[in-house]
């Protein structure tokens, strides 16, 4: 091809029609910035421990066992589950809060749809599920969407059927068994009994900062 022609080239030009890495990509890759991480930079929200904001992890009805990557903050596959289950509602954990297994507050959301994971909604606690994890605790707290119409007026466990609570009873107790792994899950409480734990987690979260900004 001549030089005259040269204005017709494919070849893409260096000018300002063709964006260039922008700040955020450029620190990235020098490691002069870090991601934001669902656990720790998302808030909590004003109306915990009643109303909270809650990350998805594990989408209603999925068999891959999705979770939080705590290094990284990205939702990673853990595997998939080993028996023919699927996750009864959506799945995910409450930022700014700790548990004593080193691990975010865990909640089971029910609503009417299945929700992306790496995705958070507002979510209102309405019950308290004990749950041992081979020999571990490991309580989940059940909870309704808060801007889904469908459970509105549902304020605490004993407004849900007593089917859905033993359809969630069922899953958490058979979905390792394949595994070889044992798990027990103790009477639903009430939803003052949920509040209390989230407001538990988030106190043990807040020593943990403040243990952390001593170091």
């Amino acid at each position: 091809m001549s030089a005259g022609n040269g204005g017709n080239s494919s070849r893409p030009e260096n000018n300002a029609s063709h964006p260039v890495l922008n700040e955020r990509i450029l620190s990235s890759m020098t490691r002069r910035a870090v991601a934001a991480h669902p656990w720790h930079d998302l808030e909590i929200g004003r109306g915990a421990p009643n109303i909270f904001n809650c990350v998805v992890e594990i989408s209603k009805g999925s068999k891959v066992k999705y979770e939080l990557d705590k290094n990284t903050g990205l939702i990673k596959v853990d595997r998939v589950l080993y028996s023919s289950v699927v996750y009864p509602h959506n799945y995910g954990f409450i930022p700014r809060t700790l548990c004593e297994d080193n691990d975010p507050m865990d909640v089971l959301v029910i609503m009417q749809e299945p929700v992306l994971p790496g995705c958070f909604l507002r979510a209102r606690a309405i019950g308290l599920m004990p749950m041992i994890d081979q020999g571990e605790k490991d309580d989940k707290i059940i909870a309704v969407c808060e801007d889904d119409p469908e459970f509105r007026q549902c304020k605490d466990i004993t407004d849900l059927p007593s089917h859905r609570l033993a359809e969630i009873r069922r899953f958490f107790e058979d979905y390792k068994k394949n595994e070889n792994k044992e798990v027990a899950v103790n009477e639903f409480l009430p939803s003052d009994k949920a509040r209390e734990a989230i407001q538990y987690s988030m106190d043990l979260y807040a020593s943990y900062i403040v243990e952390s900004l001593r170091r």
